[in-house]
């Protein structure tokens, strides 16, 4: 994960560093004045009691990237959302979707009274249900990302195969194995080689002369690395991110590309979910 994460956590932490607020809009769409609610307080100051505004966004777009589709559930509101559209919300938390139903999702949820996660059933219309707007990217079964990360576990399983300490070794014997006899013998002769290596300081066995070794666990040839490259920079394009972004050395023009490509189609598709469940009617009819 050190290539996925990577562009995971940028992204993450440039979405968190912009600022979502609770806002009164004038007639013509123009910023009124921001709202003294609870709600902007979340979004603003204090989500729940162990994440700050943009620790929570934070946590809310890396579970979108790993989930797919995450949910923004209210945990404590002002009066039970369940019973009027007209409420406060206290403090949220993000939730993994864990079943879908008509008019319900059943969510995976931390409880900061018990210290637990706990799964629990809520209604749709009460919590905002995120989708990644970049899922055919990240999160399709054969999307650039989940190809990526195949190759990538393909790789570590290599690397960790041709340094897990064996020899592959091939002894030759000086006489032909068909019979079972000689097969015991062969397994006698492949034995005390191996106790000599063990237990010799230096592992260092000796053979017959008429004994040839062959040693197989050269370098392996493939060309895994040239696809990795590839594919880091397939997703890198899709995703409108350059190495110059992720070490801090991007220009204007490419920052702008950058945040108007990858970071606005994640916070427009929180902010969207947001201000469609935790508004009412009544307050967007209002310019909230």
């Amino acid at each position: 994960r050190s290539i996925v994460t990577t562009i995971y956590n940028r992204i993450a932490i440039d979405c968190s560093s912009i600022d979502i607020k609770h806002v009164r809009e004038d007639s013509q769409g123009r910023f009124s004045e921001e709202m003294n609610t609870r709600l902007n307080e979340c979004l603003t100051l204090s989500a729940n009691k162990d994440q700050t505004s943009r620790a929570f966004i934070q946590d809310v777009v890396m579970s979108l990237f790993d989930e797919g589709c995450v949910a923004i559930v209210p945990i404590d509101t002002s009066v039970d959302p369940n019973d009027t559209d007209s409420y406060d919300i206290l403090s949220m938390r993000v939730a993994k979707i864990k079943a879908w139903y008509p008019d319900y999702i059943k969510v995976e949820v931390y409880n900061d009274r018990t210290g637990k996660f706990e799964g629990i059933t809520v209604q749709k219309r009460t919590v905002a249900i995120v989708e990644n707007p970049l899922y055919a990217i990240m999160n399709e079964k054969n999307s650039t990302l989940q190809r990526l990360l195949s190759k990538l576990y393909l790789l570590d399983d290599i690397d960790s195969k041709s340094n897990g300490g064996k020899l592959d070794l091939i002894i030759q014997l000086p006489y032909v194995i068909k019979t079972e006899s000689r097969q015991k013998q062969a397994e006698s002769r492949r034995a005390d080689i191996e106790k000599q290596l063990s237990e010799s300081k230096y592992g260092i066995a000796y053979t017959d002369g008429t004994e040839k070794i062959t040693q197989l666990n050269r370098p392996v040839e493939n060309n895994l690395l040239e696809q990795i490259k590839y594919l880091t920079g397939e997703l890198y394009s899709q995703l409108g991110i350059t190495d110059a972004v992720l070490n801090g050395t991007a220009d204007e023009k490419t920052m702008m590309n950058y945040m108007n490509r990858t970071v606005e189609p994640v916070i427009s598709a929180i902010t969207d979910e947001m201000e469609r469940k935790f508004l009412s009617q009544t307050a967007r009819t209002q310019g909230q």
